[in-house]
């Protein structure tokens, strides 16, 4: 099941997708069943047992097939969660990635972390700030969390995951690379640095997250392209080890990495440009598209542009 978010008129509303022979529909879920609420992280946070998991999966697959649904083009659809608690970030999971940039194969996960105002919804503009030269993209697979946890052992990990999505890190290599000491956080957490999308897949529909194959387009052309069978960590690891820090909640975002094939590390450096088109393909999440632009000062509200 694919879920979303978007706006209209009273805010950020949560709805189902509904396909039926190409022709797609939005139905909004609470409008549909007033039981159930609007926004994505209550809508997560309902499924904390086994049998209310169950209970919510029944009500929204009802609602996919009797709810009265609008065409996709009349609203803007926002971040499949556009207000996480938290939004962290593998560095290094790939080890072709690894090697590409110099950097030897870490024996524990690298950790770091965005904004929430990174976040960039599908179709919208990546702004390019006047601060940097070096901005890079990084395709990688999003996992949402759908059941609190601390501590979580690696074999129960994968009941904390509500589903996926389509991720773009975005990177800012001057300043995460040159400034003193690196600056991963301030290179990686500029506005619209965070796009993902375009809907979260439940992870009943992906299967196993660990073989997935990953693609990112750069105004046609393919530039990177793997599988997450080549992850170093892989998904259980991650949750498990930054669960020993802190508490993940509903709607928790953990970015898993990105392969070779970044602009950084290629020969003459490719960085992004005004004009361009971003694409990032994962099998059996979708596709996330996204613009390339100049920031201007006074854009108003990050990520909705």
């Amino acid at each position: 099941m694919k879920l979303l978010t978007y706006a209209d008129a009273r805010g950020a509303r949560i709805a189902v997708l509904a396909e039926n022979e190409g022709r797609n529909r939005f139905i909004d879920i609470a409008d549909t069943d007033p039981d159930l609420p609007s926004e994505m992280r209550s809508l997560l946070a309902l499924g904390q047992s086994v049998s209310e998991r169950r209970r919510v999966a029944d009500k929204l697959s009802h609602i996919q097939a009797t709810g009265f649904g609008f065409a996709p083009d009349t609203v803007q659809l926002l971040p499949p969660v556009p207000d996480p608690s938290k939004i962290l970030c593998i560095g290094l999971n790939y080890v072709d990635h690894a090697r590409e940039t110099g950097a030897a194969i870490p024996s524990e996960p690298v950790i770091f972390n965005k904004l929430p105002g990174a976040l960039l919804h599908h179709g919208g503009i990546i702004r390019l700030p006047g601060v940097s030269r070096r901005v890079d993209y990084e395709a990688e697979l999003v996992l949402v969390i759908g059941k609190q946890g601390r501590d979580i052992a690696e074999e129960n990990a994968l009941e904390h995951v509500a589903g996926y999505c389509c991720g773009n890190d975005v990177s800012a290599r001057d300043w995460q690379k040159e400034k003193p000491a690196g600056q991963w956080f301030l290179g990686k957490t500029f506005d619209t640095f965070a796009p993902t999308g375009p809907y979260l897949v439940t992870a009943d529909e992906i299967g196993d997250p660990g073989n997935l194959e990953l693609t990112l387009r750069l105004n046609g052309r393919v530039m990177q392209h793997s599988n997450t069978n080549q992850f170093i960590f892989p998904i259980p690891k991650l949750i498990a080890y930054v669960s020993q820090v802190c508490t993940l909640t509903p709607g928790d975002l953990i970015f898993t990495g990105t392969p070779a094939g970044v602009g950084d590390s290629r020969n003459p450096p490719s960085y992004l440009q005004p004009g361009q088109t971003l694409e990032v393909e994962i099998e059996r999440v979708g596709i996330l598209r996204n613009r390339v632009e100049r920031a201007q000062a006074g854009n108003g509200v990050p990520g909705v542009f």
